[in-house]
C-alpha cells in the first residue's frame, strides 16, 4: 500500500497594502507640519485618539461581524459606562486625587469594572427585550435600537441629569511627559496601553479559542454548530453582552479623554463609530483598528493644518477608502 501523504492547508496571505496606510499617512503629513517635535506630539495624539475610537467601534464591530445585528443604539451603552464611572470616580475622589499613580490607576480599573458590567447587563435586557425580535431584518434593527437608545438617554437624564458633568483625569495622569520639544499626555499613554490590550485579546478569543470557533462557525452554519450540541443563541447573547461591555468601557475612556459627559455624548459619537466600521470592512475586527487610527491621526494632522477640514475630513478619508476598496480595507468575506 501506499502510505497517504499528508496535506497541509495552504497558508492564508496577508493584505500588507491596508497595514501600510497609517505610517503612510504620518510620513506625509511629516513635510506639512513642519517642526519635528510638533510632528511627534500630533502623531501621540492621533495614536491616542485611534486606540480610544477603536475601543468604542469595537463592541459594534463585534456585534455586527459575528451577529449581523445593525445596533444604532450603541451609543446608549457608551453613554451609561460614562456615567457610572463618573459615579465611581466621585465615590474615589480620595484615591483620584492623591498623588500615587497606584490608587490612580486602581480607580480608573474599578471605574471601568463598574461600567463594562453595568453596560453589560443593560446590553442583556436589550438583546432580549429588542434585538431578539428583529434578526434578519435589518431596516427592522435600525428602527427599534433607534428608539432604545432614545429612550436610554431619557433613563440617564432621569438618574444623572441632563447638564453636562465634569469627568477629571486622576492627579498622576495630568499633564505630560517631556521628549526634547515634543510632549506626549499621560493619559493618552494609558489610552494606547488598553486600546492594544482590548485589540489583542480580541484577535486571541476569536481566533485562538474554543469560544471563538464555535462562534465563527455559528456564523458560517448554524444549524451544524446546533446539531453538535452548542446553543447558538446563548453564543450570541454572550457576543451581544460583551460587546455592549466594551461600549461600556469606551465610553470610560471618551469621557475622561472629553473630561466630561453628556446623555446624549453616545448619539454624538455614532456617527464616527459608522464612519471608522465603513473604512475597516463591516465586521472586520483587524480593519476597525487600522481605520480607527487613520480617523485618529487624521483628525489631528487637518485640525492643526486646517480646522475647517477638520469637521468634515471624517468624511473624505471614508470617500477615498471606499474609492480604492468599496467593501472596506479588509472586508469579511461572508458578506
Amino acid at each position: 500500500m501506499i502510505p497517504a501523504q499528508k496535506t497541509t492547508p495552504p497558508a492564508s496571505r496577508i493584505d500588507w497594502m491596508p497595514l501600510l496606510l497609517v505610517p503612510a499617512l504620518a510620513l506625509l503629513a511629516m513635510p506639512f507640519i513642519g517642526s519635528m517635535p510638533t510632528w511627534v506630539t500630533l502623531t501621540a495624539a492621533g495614536l491616542a485618539m485611534g486606540m480610544i475610537i477603536f475601543i468604542i467601534a469595537s463592541g459594534l464591530t463585534l456585534i455586527f461581524g459575528l451577529m449581523d445585528v445593525l445596533n444604532f443604539g450603541h451609543g446608549v451603552f457608551i453613554a451609561l459606562g460614562a456615567f457610572v464611572a463618573v459615579s465611581v470616580l466621585g465615590a474615589l475622589t480620595d484615591w483620584t486625587t492623591v498623588d500615587s499613580l497606584g490608587l490612580n490607576l486602581a480607580a480608573i480599573g474599578l471605574a471601568m469594572l463598574a461600567a463594562m458590567t453595568a453596560a453589560g447587563a443593560v446590553g442583556w435586557v436589550f438583546e432580549r427585550v429588542l434585538v431578539r425580535r428583529v434578526y434578519g431584518l435589518h431596516l427592522m434593527q435600525i428602527l427599534i435600537t433607534m428608539g432604545g437608545m432614545v429612550v436610554g438617554e431619557e433613563l440617564i437624564k432621569m438618574l444623572w441629569g441632563p447638564q453636562m458633568i465634569a469627568l477629571e483625569v486622576p492627579v498622576t495622569l495630568r499633564g505630560a511627559f517631556l521628549f526634547g520639544e515634543a510632549a506626549i499626555e499621560k493619559y493618552r499613554l494609558l489610552a494606547v496601553v488598553v486600546g492594544l490590550a482590548v485589540f489583542i485579546a480580541m484577535l486571541l478569543v476569536l481566533n485562538r479559542t474554543k469560544l471563538g470557533l464555535l462562534i465563527r462557525a455559528g456564523v458560517q452554519d448554524r444549524e451544524m454548530v446546533e446539531s453538535l450540541g452548542y446553543r447558538i443563541r446563548n453564543l450570541f447573547v454572550g457576543v451581544f453582552v460583551t460587546g455592549s461591555a466594551l461600549a461600556g468601557l469606551g465610553g470610560v475612556m471618551w469621557g475622561l479623554y472629553q473630561q466630561g459627559v453628556v446623555p446624549q455624548m453616545g448619539a454624538r459619537v455614532n456617527v464616527l463609530i459608522f464612519i471608522v466600521i465603513i473604512i475597516g470592512g463591516l465586521g472586520s475586527t483587524g480593519g476597525c483598528f487600522l481605520g480607527a487610527l487613520l480617523v485618529g491621526l487624521l483628525a489631528n494632522y487637518a485640525g492643526f493644518l486646517a480646522p475647517k477640514v477638520a469637521l468634515f475630513s471624517n468624511i473624505l478619508l471614508m470617500a477615498a477608502i471606499l474609492i480604492w476598496r468599496p467593501q472596506g480595507l479588509y472586508p469579511v468575506t461572508n458578506r
